[in-house]
């Protein structure tokens, strides 16, 4: 799509009386949405790299339709019993084609180079809307993992067919789930001097957040570490509780869109996310007692620099209306999320 051409004509009365016609052509770039498809030259295998070569580069503000195929590849479809012939081909070509992979265990699509994005600055995620890229997906658990290892050391996948209609799935006659999709990595590339970092745990590149609050209609900011900001996505859900205990959600493959805008002048440590409804931080540790603590810092830091309230009154308020919650605590990395509601703020 070219941009478009706007032609300005001002028109200027000289002193004959007879009009001096003045044309200034300026061009303005729209935005524009992108289709980034489950082919294996867009899919790199279990790693965030800032070596990695974009796939895809975008102007700040243009939209992006991602397709990520179910984390552990169609290995974890089979195993929970999907015939073949339900498997969708382009799942195939990329198991079978993207060979060079880990050390996590996540195909993730990308990365996307951003025009403008640079060190220091903050990437905006802003989540349009989900497809379906097969209408099932697969929970379950594997041995030496989860919350509960040594009661569960075996392994198990279950197949859970989706009603997209309805947006609902039944795990087992009389029990019905609402489907609630969202992608459980998306990160950026990490500084160029650290390589190769797995898609396992989160970090300050953000990556896999396994945050069930990022559904359509929500906002992730990321800091960025390197030029162009370098943005993957994979792991997709179609619902998961918080805390994701036994190392799964409903794993399914996602078409995912969304808007990338370059945020200058907003310095973050950490990734920062809002819902319709909540402004949310995070804390990312091994130790989920500072994983707390991280996630609340970050609140009170939100509230001074974005709310105008004191240190003391922020933590004041944390404590009365900021509710913590256990993102995920499978990753290494535990995961803890504050949210704060908008409608208390004018």
């Amino acid at each position: 799509m070219k941009p478009r051409l706007v032609l300005m004509i001002v028109v200027v009365t000289m002193a004959s009386g007879s009009p001096l016609r003045i044309t200034s052509a300026l061009a303005q770039k729209q935005p524009q949405t992108h289709d980034l498809k489950l082919v294996p030259a867009n899919v790199h295998w279990g790693y965030y790299d800032a070596r990695v070569k974009p796939v895809l580069k975008v102007a700040s503000g243009d939209s992006v339709r991602v397709e990520t195929m179910i984390a552990r590849g169609i290995e974890r479809l089979r195993l929970a019993g999907v015939p073949d012939e339900e498997i969708p081909e382009p799942l195939k070509v990329v198991e079978r084609a993207v060979t060079d992979r880990g050390p996590g265990l996540h195909p993730l699509t990308g990365p996307i180079s951003v025009d403008g994005a640079e060190p220091g600055d903050v990437l905006e995620v802003r989540i349009l809307g989900f497809e379906y890229l097969h209408p099932y997906g697969a929970g379950g658990f594997v041995p030496e993992s989860g919350t509960l290892p040594d009661e569960f050391p075996y392994a198990r996948f279950r197949l859970v067919r989706f009603n997209v209609p309805a947006g609902t799935a039944e795990f087992t006659p009389g029990v019905t789930l609402r489907l609630a999709p969202f992608f459980g990595s998306i990160g950026v590339a990490p500084p160029s001097i650290l390589g190769r970092v797995s898609s396992g745990p989160p970090g300050p590149h953000t990556g896999n957040l396994d945050n069930k609050e990022l559904t359509a209609g929500s906002t992730l900011y990321l800091p960025v570490h390197v030029a162009g900001a370098l943005v993957s996505m994979g792991d997709g859900h179609a619902l998961q509780g918080d805390g994701e205990v036994s190392l799964t959600a409903l794993e399914t493959s996602l078409r995912g869109t969304v808007q990338l805008t370059v945020r200058k002048g907003r310095r973050l440590r950490w990734p920062r996310a809002e819902t319709p409804t909540h402004y949310i931080t995070m804390g990312l540790h091994p130790d989920l007692d500072e994983a707390a603590r991280m996630a609340t810092r970050e609140m009170i830091d939100y509230l001074t620099t974005e709310k105008g309230l004191s240190r003391e009154d922020a933590y004041v308020l944390c404590s009365l209306a900021a509710d913590l919650h256990v993102t995920q605590i499978v990753d290494g990395t535990k995961g803890v999320h504050a949210m704060i509601a908008k409608s208390i703020f004018k």
